[in-house]
């Protein structure tokens, strides 16, 4: 099979851009399948049997049907290899038939199957490989000229036809279709890079908590051994319980440490991430607002936000833009009596994938819910084809201290 149909997807590309891509490909290819029609056609025009005129209209639309649906199945890698291959025969069987149905039509005027088999050779590139190419053109060339020996055409004439111009259209036919595998494999790359960024961030976060819980764990298995030897009497016993315990508890304390720093992400960092993320898969990424004004606390609570709506635009869609907007609101009506506004992160982008039946993900619920423990929300909408995500945290309210109160 050749390269395009050979690639392993399974289903149509979400990104516009690749639908746009595939939809030109397409017509530059019906355009190539069409000439299939006119060229013959002018054959028919010059046949004065009205018998052949219809055997051969049969003929040159079968082999046409044919090609269209090969073609089809070419630049279309998610459809079924059984549908391919059942087109790839009809092809075959169809253009074996159009030698008796065709290869009369204008004898020794026109070379009406010589220019059948140039479409053949024309459309093969998209369905074997360069070897089998040759194999077919050689065929195809072969057979065009017995055809115009036997009906008092020119050979010269139908070779020239089917292996010179049928190769040339090969060849053009080749160059945009290599040009859609190669689209392919690009969108494919920037998926697994997404996944590869993913990976990586679990794995980092893995080592920190086995280096943090390695140690530990062995020296309170050992213990544990110690006190099972011990006799149930020895006053050792408790010692080694209470280092066991001691142990246990600070191995917690210490992971729940690396939990909340790996959870509570510098804002002003973590966009950083994320645009240098996004850049690098293709999404142009806009910034606006300063997320450095976002007090600590306010801004662990809207890292986390961040990460997940990125993740969204990596995993549940094929955007092209993103616009990340940080703001610090003043206070106001709204503003609760505790807090001096609030702050409020905007994550907007195209590419929204309309297969998606809901509008929040998993990793959203829990973050809603936890923005609504903290005072704050979080708010998902389709706005046609752009997606927009807004979550708002109140900032808490300074108050000052009273003059004199550090006064001994």
């Amino acid at each position: 099979m050749n390269t395009v149909a050979a690639l392993p997807w399974a289903a149509a590309p979400r990104d516009r851009r690749l639908g746009r891509a595939r939809a030109l490909v397409l017509v530059w290819l019906a355009t190539t399948v069409c000439t299939s029609l006119v060229m013959p056609g002018l054959g028919l025009a010059d046949e004065p049997r009205p018998l052949w005129v219809a055997l051969g209209a049969l003929g040159i639309v079968a082999v046409t049907v044919a090609s269209a649906g090969a073609v089809h199945g070419a630049v279309t890698p998610w459809t079924p290899a059984g549908t391919r291959r059942a087109w790839t025969l009809a092809l075959v069987l169809t253009t074996v038939a159009s030698v008796a149905l065709v290869g009369p039509v204008a004898g020794g005027r026109w070379a009406t199957w010589a220019w059948v088999g140039a479409g053949v050779v024309g459309i093969a590139p998209l369905l074997v490989t360069w070897r089998w190419v040759v194999v077919v053109a050689s065929v195809c060339a072969a057979v065009s000229v017995v055809v115009a020996g036997a009906v008092g055409g020119s050979p010269v004439q139908a070779l020239v036809v089917t292996g010179g111009i049928g190769l040339f259209v090969a060849a053009v036919n080749w160059a945009p279709v290599w040009m859609w595998a190669l689209l392919l494999d690009a969108d494919a790359g920037r998926d697994a890079r997404a996944r590869l960024a993913a990976g990586e961030e679990r794995l980092r976060f893995a080592r920190d908590v086995h280096d943090l819980l390695g140690h530990s764990l062995t020296v309170i298995a050992l213990k544990a051994e110690l006190v099972v030897r011990l006799p149930a009497g020895d006053p050792a016993v408790r010692d080694e319980a209470a280092q066991i315990q001691r142990l246990a508890t600070t191995a917690l304390a210490e992971v729940r440490q690396a939990v909340h720093a790996y959870r509570s992400v510098d804002l002003h960092e973590e966009v950083a991430a994320v645009r240098q993320v996004l850049d690098s898969v293709g999404v142009r990424c806009t910034v606006v607002g300063e997320a450095a004004d976002v007090p600590p606390d306010t801004a662990a609570r809207l890292a986390p936000v961040l990460r997940e709506a990125v993740t969204n635009v990596l995993r549940h869609s094929r955007a092209t833009w993103c616009r990340v907007e940080v703001r610090v609101d003043p206070e106001g009506g709204a503003a609760a009596a505790s807090a001096s506004g609030f702050a409020t992160l905007t994550v907007r982008n195209d590419g929204v994938d309309t297969r998606v039946a809901d509008a929040h993900s998993s990793g959203l619920d829990g973050l809603a819910a936890r923005l609504a423990d903290a005072g704050g929300s979080l708010r998902v909408e389709r706005l046609g084809d752009e997606f927009l995500l807004r979550a708002s945290v109140p900032v808490p309210r300074v108050v000052p201290a009273a003059p004199g109160a550090d006064a001994p």
